[in-house]
């Protein structure tokens, strides 16, 4: 049996003595729930239950009054709200959500207003949508998770002792804190606690190119792409005019190096390592490439992947950023697409490296023609989707957002470059809306919140 999800506004009410605890209800409300009536009713929010008593009043559709201790109780700052309900008549609980926190790592001052960084305005986007369209938002850090959260209030993002969250965002900015013993101590009390959280943790480019690379229908766009060692740069370098070599744990651009073919058995080398910019050559031979690498690797894993003659635009070079969510029917699907393009003199296209935002039907348009262009526009998404999805069935925990960086070649082939799993939140045009990413994000958000009462009351 299915019980749909029901969208309610919550008004709190003051008590009139210690017995008033009655739960208030519009009378079209209790018919649409189908409450028992004289029954008592159990109220779920989060991870607490309370029971009380309902009453049926006139007054506006989908409405409920709320005495303001039960809304205390639930650690909901006091305030009207509006909620997506299930009501469970067999256990008389009306379960309201979804409670929805986020996670991150920020600079902690209890006398200032926390910053979250390059996600604090997205934090506020988050909160806007989730109040336009039902249930509660809330950032926290995880060496704070039972203490205290921030919840955006009058404008200003407020500490306070929140309710459990129905489901966890993981938007940690740092590998290595994921990595830390504090963090893994974090991850072990939340095995303790029925809540998901998605997007767990960052993906590295050698793991997601070894779970495309066996899926034959995407292998074709795919870049060759090795693990960096003198031997495979002496290989790829032979095979190709232009390679490049990345940190299998990267993001952003940096620490990135491109290595063309020139005469004389040379290569031009290019980076956006501030280390090497101050070389006082610019071609070198294979050996002497080698030799400089070796001192950025220190140990650190690299890949070296196969140069592809992306287009360009205005001679800058240029990829599209696909961002993929899954929606409340737990379908992937495109929720943006922007071409980047970088800045003068730079060879990534990153945002954070000084690259710019364009349409992508725009530049694709004048690349490669109109017919042309709306056709590889359609393959990007489908691509994207594709690739989604066998990231998310191949990565443990649940994947619920994932950017896609897609190139496009001279002859209009696509090629998959990079897949992050916490992408940038800044190079959308929101025009101060709520973006199609955050829209979707807020659906998935609710799929994980009531899904288990769905597949309960499903069976």
């Amino acid at each position: 049996m299915f019980f749909p999800i029901t969208p309610i506004t919550i008004k709190p009410r003051k008590q009139k003595n210690k017995n008033d605890c009655f739960v208030q209800m519009s009378n079209q409300l209790f018919t649409n729930l189908l409450v028992n009536h004289n029954l008592d009713l159990n109220i779920k929010l989060g991870h607490k239950t309370i029971n009380t008593k309902v009453k049926t009043i006139e007054m506006g559709p989908n409405m409920m009054l709320i005495p303001e201790n039960i809304l205390k109780d639930f650690c909901l700052p006091i305030q009207d709200y509006k909620f997506q309900a299930i009501y469970q008549p067999d256990l008389l609980t009306l379960e309201l959500g979804p409670v929805i926190g986020l996670l991150t790592d920020f600079p902690s001052n209890e006398e200032e207003e926390p910053h979250f960084r390059s996600i604090h305005a997205f934090c506020e986007e988050l909160h806007h949508g989730i109040t336009e369209t039902g249930g509660f938002f809330y950032v926290f850090s995880y060496d704070q998770f039972l203490n205290r959260g921030y919840y955006l209030l009058n404008g200003k993002w407020s500490p306070f002792e929140h309710p459990l969250p129905d489901v966890i965002y993981n938007r940690i900015h740092s590998r290595k804190l994921e990595h830390s013993e504090p963090f893994k101590h974090f991850r072990k009390r939340l095995e303790t606690l029925p809540i998901p959280l998605f997007n767990e943790r960052f993906l590295s480019k050698w793991e997601v190119y070894n779970q495309i690379f066996h899926e034959t229908h995407l292998f074709p766009f795919l870049p060759k792409t090795k693990i960096y060692t003198k031997e495979h740069l002496y290989e790829l370098t032979q095979e190709f005019e232009t390679v490049f070599i990345k940190p299998v744990h990267g993001s952003q651009g940096r620490n990135i190096m491109k290595l063309k073919k020139e005469e004389d058995s040379q290569f031009s080398l290019q980076t956006s390592i501030a280390a090497l910019n101050d070389r006082s050559r610019n071609k070198y031979l294979l050996d002497e490439v080698h030799q400089l690498i070796k001192q950025i690797l220190h140990n650190r894993f690299y890949i070296i992947q196969q140069g592809i003659e992306l287009v360009t635009f205005e001679s800058c070079a240029m990829d599209f950023r696909v961002l993929c969510h899954k929606n409340l029917n737990n379908h992937w699907q495109v929720t943006s697409i922007v071409a980047r393009v970088a800045s003068e003199n730079e060879f990534v296209s990153n945002i954070a490296r000084g690259g710019r935002i364009l349409r992508p039907l725009n530049v694709l348009h004048t690349c490669l023609g109109h017919k042309k262009s709306i056709e590889v526009l359609a393959l990007m998404k489908e691509l994207a989707i594709e690739t989604a999805s066998t990231i998310s069935g191949s990565s443990t925990g649940i994947t619920g957002e994932l950017g896609i960086d897609i190139g496009v070649d001279q002859e209009g082939q696509l090629w998959i470059i990079e897949v992050n799993s916490k992408p940038s939140k800044n190079f959308e045009d929101g025009l101060g809306k709520i973006r199609p990413s955050a829209k979707a994000l807020i659906q998935f958000c609710t799929l994980l919140a009531f899904e288990s009462t769905i597949v309960k009351e499903d069976h």
